[in-house]
This record gives C-alpha cells, sequence and structure tokens, in this order.
C-alpha cells in the first residue's frame, strides 16, 4: 500500500511539475498517467457506505470483482469504448424547504472520475487562487473563515457584497465550460470521458433525462469542474482585472460557489455589485436577485443589515477585549434550526436503542456539531444547540415505552453522571486554522490521491 502511495504521490508531482513549467498551456498525453494501480487505490478511497447507483452495486459488492472489473474499465477508458452509465438522482432537504438535487453515479463510475480527477487537479493546484478555499487539498471552511476575519478585521474591509448564485451547479453551461477546459486540458482521451460525464442520462422516477447544462452534484469529478468555471468567471476577473481598477482595497474569498467580497470604499463596491450580475449572465450564472446585497458592518441598528451569513456562520461587527472593532460569528439562525431538527429526528428514530448506545452515538453527533462550530466567538451557539438536544433527548426518553418515567432531576444526573452527554466546548480559537498552503502539491512526497473519493 505504501507503495502505491509513493508511485502516486511521484506521479502528481510530475503533473504539477508539468503544470507549473507550461503555465498558461494545454497538456497532452495525460491519460498515461491513469493505470490500474491508480484506479485500485481510488477504488479503496471511495466512501464504504456510500449509496449505489443505478446498478445497486454497492462498495463491498464491487470489491469481490474489482481485481477483474478494474483493468477492463482501464482499457474501455483507454479505448474510447467506455460509456458513462446513467445516474440516479435524488433530493435532499437544504433546510430551508426547498430540496437540493443529488446525483449517484455507480461504484465503478466513481472510481474512474476519482482517477480523473487526481490527473486533473495538480494541474488546476498550480492555477487556482489561494483565497478559493472549497473541494481542494489543504484548504478547509475553517481556513476561508479565518482568512475572511483577518481581512475584514485588520484590513478595515467593512463594505460587503453578499453574493448568491442561483441553482450554481446545475446551470454552467457546457460549451463554455468545454472552452475553459481547454486553456488546460487537451489530452483527448480524458476530454471525451469529461464530455460523456457531462452528457450522461439522469435517471428520475423512471425516466431519463438527458442535460445540456450543470454538472451534477454527487459526482467526484463535479466540485473540480465548478472550481474551474468560477475560476475563470469570478476569481480570475476580479483579481486581474477588477481590482487594479479599484480606489481603495478589496479582497475576495470563495468556498465553492459561496463567495463574498469586501472594500474599504463603498463606491468601489457599489461598482462591483452593478457589474456583478452582468458579469455572471455572461456566462449562463445568474444571481438571486433578493438574496444579494451591499452591507455596511458599521451601519446603525435600522439602517439595514450589520452582518451577513458564510459558510454556516453569521459575521458581524463587535469588540475585542481591548474595545477594538474586530469580526465576531455565530451559528446562523438556518443552519442552528436544521441542526437540532435532524438531530431530533435521529433521536425519534432511534430511542429504542440500548440507553448507553443511544448516548454514546449522540455524543458522536455532539461532538460533530462542536467541531465545525465551536470556534471562537460562538460559545452561545454551541451552548444554545446543546441545551435544545439536551431538551428533546428528554422528551424522548420518556416517549420510549414501557413503565420508565424519567423526572428532570433523575435525567440531570443521567446526562451528568450516569451517562454524560458531551458538553460544549470551543475546538477552534480564533487565527488557529492551518495556514494557508499556496501550493499544496510543490515538493510535498505525501500528497493525497484518491483519498476520501466519493465521501
Amino acid at each position: 500500500m505504501n507503495q502505491i502511495h509513493e508511485r502516486m504521490s511521484t506521479k502528481e508531482m510530475q503533473i504539477a511539475h508539468r503544470a507549473s513549467k507550461h503555465k498558461d498551456e494545454g497538456l497532452h498525453s495525460l491519460n498515461q498517467f491513469i493505470d490500474i494501480g491508480l484506479l485500485e487505490n481510488c477504488f479503496k478511497g471511495l466512501n464504504k457506505n456510500s449509496s449505489s447507483g443505478i446498478d445497486g452495486e454497492n462498495w463491498y459488492e464491487y470489491g469481490i470483482v474489482a481485481k477483474e472489473k478494474i483493468p477492463e474499465l482501464l482499457n474501455a477508458f483507454k479505448s474510447g469504448t467506455y460509456k458513462a452509465p446513467h445516474i440516479r438522482r435524488v433530493y435532499i432537504p437544504k433546510g430551508d424547504g426547498e430540496r437540493r438535487p443529488l446525483g449517484i453515479p455507480t461504484i465503478e463510475d466513481k472510481v474512474l472520475q476519482a482517477g480523473v480527477r487526481a490527473v486533473m487537479e495538480p494541474i488546476y493546484e498550480q492555477d487556482f487562487k489561494s483565497y478559493s478555499y472549497g473541494f481542494r487539498p489543504n484548504k478547509s471552511a475553517h481556513q476561508a473563515i479565518d482568512y475572511l476575519t483577518r481581512k475584514i478585521t485588520f484590513d478595515g474591509m467593512r463594505y460587503i457584497i453578499d453574493a448568491d448564485l442561483k441553482n450554481y451547479f446545475g446551470s454552467i453551461p457546457h460549451g463554455q465550460l468545454r472552452q475553459f477546459l481547454g486553456h488546460r486540458v487537451k489530452d483527448g482521451v480524458i476530454r471525451k470521458m469529461l464530455d460523456k460525464w457531462l452528457k450522461a442520462g439522469i435517471l428520475e422516477k423512471g425516466q431519463i433525462t438527458y442535460p445540456t447544462e450543470g454538472t451534477p452534484q454527487g459526482g467526484i469529478i463535479s466540485p473540480l469542474l465548478g472550481n474551474i468555471y468560477l475560476h475563470y468567471v469570478l476569481d480570475k476577473w476580479f483579481s486581474e482585472q477588477i481590482q487594479p481598477l479599484l480606489k481603495g482595497n478589496s479582497f475576495i474569498v470563495r468556498y465553492a460557489d459561496d463567495f463574498i467580497l469586501g472594500f474599504t470604499e463603498k463606491g468601489d463596491a457599489m461598482r462591483v455589485l452593478d457589474v456583478l450580475a452582468k458579469r455572471f449572465n455572461k456566462y449562463g450564472l445568474s444571481l438571486h436577485p433578493d438574496k444579494t446585497k451591499l452591507i455596511n458592518l458599521e451601519s446603525q441598528r435600522g439602517e439595514g443589515s450589520r452582518g451577513f451569513d458564510f459558510l454556516g456562520f453569521t459575521h458581524y461587527m463587535g469588540k475585542s477585549q481591548k474595545g477594538k472593532p474586530i469580526l465576531k460569528r455565530k451559528t446562523s439562525k438556518k443552519k442552528l434550526t436544521k441542526s437540532i431538527k435532524q438531530t431530533e429526528e435521529w433521536m425519534k428514530v432511534n430511542r429504542h436503542k440500548q440507553l448507553k448506545t443511544l448516548i454514546k452515538e449522540l455524543n458522536v453527533k455532539l461532538r460533530g456539531h462542536y467541531n465545525y462550530y465551536g470556534l471562537t466567538f460562538n460559545t452561545r451557539g454551541i451552548r444554545n444547540f446543546y441545551n435544545e438536544v439536551r431538551r428533546r433527548l428528554h422528551k424522548w426518553l420518556n416517549r420510549r415505552g414501557g413503565k420508565m418515567v424519567w423526572t428532570w432531576e433523575r435525567y440531570v444526573k443521567l446526562i451528568n453522571t450516569w451517562l454524560p452527554l458531551l458538553k460544549p466546548k470551543i475546538y477552534h480559537t480564533f487565527n488557529s486554522a492551518k495556514p494557508i498552503l499556496e501550493e499544496p502539491y510543490a515538493g510535498n512526497p505525501l500528497v493525497r490521491v484518491c483519498g476520501g473519493a466519493g465521501r
């Protein structure tokens, strides 16, 4: 296994070196880096419990025949005879009453998508901007929040454009995406495979439809394609064409299709807001007119919005212990409500379990919530979540059936002494996010290859 990782990291470093050496040029002969060893490694990196595609085959079932099927998959890919299978579409709740479509490829298709991503990713890691954080190696949402905090707190960016793209992954025009891909990837085998994935039929309620735009959310290759598109439409445009024309300082931070623009000058912010929708419309995208707005973080109460939501938090200006202005955050109302609702639903379904097992599993969920939302200034947010979970657990324990009745006094002893319920804790202090790595592939012998694919 270690030999596989060493071979893969060497391949990725070779690709990264070629991409860096031939900046702004299209690269050929990339499919040679995809071999049996890479695909086997990608299969092992898939989420073992992920949902099955239209063939109904799960990870364990494919694993039984993987040794025979992966060489056949590689040959079909290289010869061009591989046909992208239909994608099974399901819908998951977004938390605001709406549902988000999710495409589920077959296990074998996930393996090949992960392999192609492993080859393409080191190319674009040479090109992507440092302020793009979503679905990239060595990048995280906490780093994006840390970057945002520094820019607003220390660089005086008080005018914020809070923008919201409509159905981004479902709206990407295929023709324009192909044109952008042509700037860096000219390998015919890979380009044909990407076209097949973009055109793959979508199975929904027994009906097959063939998309003319968009990349189905759920595909392993989709986040990378989404990043590539916004790299050209937004990132390069703003940093290379817009920022040099502005009077004051500005910044952009992006996590997948969520992004924030900040300015020191109100006039600059208004000018950018005026052209932003036009820019996106030119490339087949659109902004939510009601959800895209200009915010002055220093406005007085009653003068308009004084905060904005980004990556699950509501960000707003406050005072440090020394009385200096500083960007603070709390769990957004929408995310808090969604987390409480999902956790209560889980308790309702699992309340029949043995008490020790029930609380042990619930503590895992609490720890996951604290680990993400437990940032400096958000003590109240995670405490509110704990209090609501504690109250709802008491309710469902008394609906387990039988003669056992949990009085509040007895229940408090249970969760504090007998089987303690995990209490809230700040896991990430201010400025503690991992440092930004400008070139995560350069000189790194322990590069991630396919790990976590399809999780």
